[in-house]
């Protein structure tokens, strides 16, 4: 694809994010990586959704201005972190995607082997902590954890995706607002179920043959399920869950009830037995 093409995909991709609410007004910011030494980026105070070809800019791999009539995004730090340590990502999308970024606001880390897309197309989503955007140290908080995951929420700012081509990784934006709305919906009912572990290594597998990669295939500290941030000597920055406490697994249709008679029977034993035991 030659240039003018990518910056009609990345206007493509601005009008996306406008329409479906993850940039309001001037928010979010686009790139392509077009070699080793340049990158496209949309321009700062341009909104997404009425972007035009002669408004992209390009870049060196130190932000420095190369190309382009309007000014470059100061974020674009951010995406070149992303490119510097991931020779193979080629798109990246910054956005405030509503119900993702109200997990970044709560820091509540995001569930795993709840849905089966997610465990294939995301797997584990980790939090980075929070920078004033635009300086070197916003686009330094993702480096712990880049290199092995597709999406990562920035705490109280919004999402950073990435992947082989800009439309994946903002397909990787739409799949984890998705799961977060999902989520948030799930929980006002009462409660989200997991996978247990068979199902998960199952799923696992199946990401196997399509090819896709997991931090969990290459770590084995980290839990399918459980806790993680990739258990890496940088994962300090470990959230612990609040509104999305570990529930059981689902144990299936099938499961036998519980007999509560039986159990209040158990329990009215154990509490006279124990009081008994003391001499009361």
């Amino acid at each position: 694809m030659n240039e003018h093409k990518l910056k009609e995909q990345m206007c493509e991709i601005g009008r996306r994010l406008y329409a479906k609410g993850f940039a309001a007004a001037n928010d979010g910011n686009i790139t392509i990586r077009l070699n080793d030494r340049e990158v496209l980026c949309t321009p700062t105070m341009v909104s997404k959704g009425f972007l035009k070809p002669e408004d992209i800019c390009k870049v060196d791999y130190e932000g420095k201005q190369l190309a382009g009539t309007k000014k470059r995004t100061s974020e674009v730090l951010l995406h070149l972190a992303v490119y510097k340590a991931r020779p193979d990502v080629m798109g990246a999308v910054h956005c405030h995607p509503p119900h993702a970024t109200a997990f970044a606001v709560a820091q509540e880390p995001i569930p795993k082997c709840v849905l089966p897309e997610v465990e294939v197309f995301l797997g584990e989503v980790p939090i980075a902590e929070y920078e004033t955007p635009g300086t070197q140290k916003f686009a330094d908080c993702v480096l712990p954890y880049v290199r092995d995951c597709n999406t990562i929420i920035l705490a109280n700012h919004g999402t950073i995706t990435f992947g082989p081509d800009l439309e994946k990784a903002y397909f990787n934006t739409e799949i984890i607002d998705a799961y977060c709305k999902i989520l948030i919906l799930a929980r006002q009912l009462g409660r989200i179920t997991t996978f247990n572990e068979q199902q998960t290594s199952e799923l696992m597998e199946f990401k196997k043959r399509l090819g896709y990669d997991d931090v969990r295939f290459k770590n084995p500290d980290c839990a399918l399920c459980g806790p993680s941030t990739f258990n890496g000597p940088d994962g300090a920055y470990a959230l612990e869950p609040r509104a999305f406490a570990k529930e059981p697994p689902y144990k299936g249709r099938n499961a036998a009830p519980v007999d509560t008679d039986d159990l209040v029977r158990t329990i009215t034993d154990q509490v006279m037995a124990a009081l008994a035991g003391a001499g009361v």
